[in-house]
């Protein structure tokens, strides 16, 4: 049964990645829609948009250029509360995970290593934007909402196709206009910023509802729009994927909503208006029923995005399980006591550590075991540099699969991810754990040596 699902998806991602290729060297403006998270979630579920131009980097988070070869391009964004600018320009996977580089992004993250990650990036690169308060001590404000996102939310993607004479006008545009903060929530919020940029490469391609979102501009609607437009002009490349959040002790975020939509699915709102005024609460119900806005699934046919390889699918259910069978294995319920595994008290360790980076910059805590201090990697790059790494490696890596094989929306990881993944478990038990740990490492390399290939970025 494996064998046969490996052999049909197999056929289906060359496809899949002979078509996706094509879109991922050219030229291309992807909308983020990003589900609330925190507070904001509890209040409102509109979540938050941003535009990644492939094609376009920052110089500074203040100038924009034309990317040299290589560069993965920037995502640029309006915050309320960031200096006095109205939008600030952030490269891909340091606007994504707080880090320069692939190999540095933590394979499981807590609050206290994510806190740490962003004001190291801060005092690198966003002086400019956020400067040190008196004594050093990092600033308030929204700053940190331009680095690490995908530690707080998961994001969908919708890409399209431009060029690089659409690119160098916008540079142009952007470079020359006042950048004054001007953001305001019902009439020139992140929506508004991301329809702008989008309306910029095809006039009128995105608008706001007057319905739905009684004419608040909302991601989910800019979303919904865009793939709208999208199928009107099958000519231009289009592709749907989903940037998950990465595997942490941090709260995962909540389904992203309209106005209407919002309102309606929120039991604080909703009730109290139905006992004070039934008609109005009827009003809302009737608008949310017949919005076709309210029922968009933004991960509908969405690949997974992984920042070391192209898209792939999600994983399948059987394939869900099948994995999460051969974990329950590896990791044993006694070995897992023993070893002191589990989700909550790898929190606790985390948080008791001491945030640094190694001398290659990549990211590692400083842990205190049996009264002495120990230097251990949190990132693909540096987990194992260390002969005493493998107890915590397992720790960590066992949480990462055991996050990313639960249930629920959006996808979290494709099959490669899970297998490369499980390998890094196997190393990290050692050979002697387990007689199945043998039998299922050497499974799993003769199935996938030829499928997996990490890439150096998404190009």
């Amino acid at each position: 049964m494996r064998f046969l699902s490996k052999l049909r998806r197999s056929i289906g991602m060359v496809f899949v990645l002979l078509t996706l290729s094509v879109s991922l060297a050219n030229a291309s403006a992807t909308l983020l829609l990003e589900e609330p998270y925190g507070k904001l979630g509890f209040f409102t579920a509109t979540g938050h948009a941003a535009v990644y131009l492939s094609r376009v980097c920052a110089e500074t988070p203040l100038v924009l250029r034309q990317c040299a070869p290589g560069e993965l391009g920037a995502v640029i964004s309006r915050y309320d509360g960031v200096g006095r600018y109205d939008w600030v320009a952030i490269p891909l996977i340091p606007y994504l995970y707080g880090v320069d580089h692939v190999d540095d992004i933590p394979l499981f993250a807590d609050p206290k290593m994510v806190a740490f990650l962003r004001d190291q990036y801060r005092r690198k690169h966003l002086e400019a934007v956020a400067p040190d308060l008196d004594g050093g001590v990092a600033p308030g404000g929204n700053w940190y909402e331009l680095v690490g996102s995908a530690y707080d939310r998961a994001a969908y993607a919708f890409e399209i196709e431009t060029s690089a004479t659409q690119d160098q006008a916008f540079i142009q545009r952007y470079n020359s206009a006042p950048n004054r903060a001007q953001f305001r929530t019902v009439s020139r919020n992140c929506a508004d910023f991301a329809k702008d940029v989008i309306n910029f490469y095809y006039p009128k391609a995105l608008h706001r509802s007057v319905v739905a979102d009684v004419a608040i501009t909302t991601p989910k609607q800019m979303a919904k729009t865009m793939v709208k437009f999208s199928s009107r002009h099958p000519e231009l490349e289009f592709s749907r994927y989903v940037i998950p959040q990465v595997p942490g002790s941090a709260a995962r975020s909540t389904a992203v909503h309209g106005v209407v939509e919002s309102f309606f699915k929120s039991k604080k709102y909703i009730v109290p208006s139905a006992v004070v005024s039934p008609v109005f609460a009827g009003c809302v119900a009737a608008v949310y029923v017949g919005t076709s806005a309210a029922h968009f699934d933004p991960a509908r046919q969405a690949q997974v995005y992984n920042a070391d390889r192209a898209l792939e699918p999600p994983v399948g259910a059987e394939d869900r399980r099948s994995f999460q069978s051969e974990l329950n294995h590896l990791v044993s319920a006694e070995l897992s006591e023993a070893n002191g595994y589990g989700e909550k008290k790898l929190a606790r360790m985390m948080s008791n550590a001491a945030p640094a980076f190694d001398s290659d910059g990549r990211p590692m805590l400083r842990m205190l075991i049996a009264d002495n201090v120990v230097n251990v990697g949190v990132a693909q790059g540096n987990i194992f540099f260390t002969q005493s790494s493998g107890r915590f490696a397992a720790q960590i890596l066992e949480a990462r699969l055991r996050e990313e094989l639960r249930r629920g929306n959006p996808p979290k990881v494709s099959e490669s991810d899970l297998e490369h993944d499980m390998m890094l478990l196997q190393k990290a038990l050692g050979p002697a754990e387990s007689e199945f740990a043998l039998r299922s490492a050497r499974s799993l390399q003769a199935g996938t040596q030829s499928r997996w290939t990490p890439a150096a970025s998404r190009q």
